[in-house]
């Protein structure tokens, strides 16, 4: 009975996707930070230090580097956390770095999350802090996600910026 029950809900769910098509939705966030390059790497990847600094991914273990798994809660402002175990696709040191995070199977709802650090001047760096949602759940989800991610990200921003440059 329990592989029929599943076979019937992939079934439904292939259907359903196929019925409803992939939607495809992006937040983007930038900030300028008066600091170095690798000052900013180097505090955008200390997942470990994250509890210390960051109101909207409040904990993250992991390595980073491509092909391994994170461990990610999230924090959203009003209060709800979700977890999750995005898989890192791109790093290039300084510069960028990617996940790939999804809601039970792909194309349901997937999350690109993206980090890109430009270098401004030697001393000053524009962060872009973005995401690219895709499946069919992107549409009966987005208002929360373009008001409490957003602002997540806004909030995680501006703590990123407060701690490159005090010290």
């Amino acid at each position: 009975m329990g592989k029929k029950l599943i076979l019937g809900t992939v079934l439904v769910l292939a259907i359903v996707l196929i019925a409803l098509g992939v939607q495809e939705k992006s937040i983007w966030t930038e900030v300028e930070i008066n600091a170095s390059a690798d000052k900013v790497w180097n505090i955008l990847t200390d997942l470990e230090s994250y509890q210390d600094w960051n109101p909207h991914i409040p904990l993250a273990r992991g390595r980073i580097a491509t092909g391994n798994k994170l461990y990610i809660r999230v924090k959203e402002r009003d209060g709800s956390e979700m977890s999750f175990e995005p898989k890192v696709i791109k790093v290039v040191p300084k510069k960028e770095f990617r996940w790939l995070g999804r809601l039970y199977v792909p194309r349901l709802l997937d999350g690109e999350h993206i980090f890109e650090i430009e270098e401004v001047s030697p001393r000053r760096v524009r962060l872009s802090h973005r995401e690219t949602f895709r499946g069919v759940l992107v549409l009966p989800f987005w208002n929360k996600l373009k008001t409490e991610t957003r602002g997540g990200f806004e909030a995680m921003n501006a703590a990123l910026k407060r701690r490159a440059e005090a010290s």
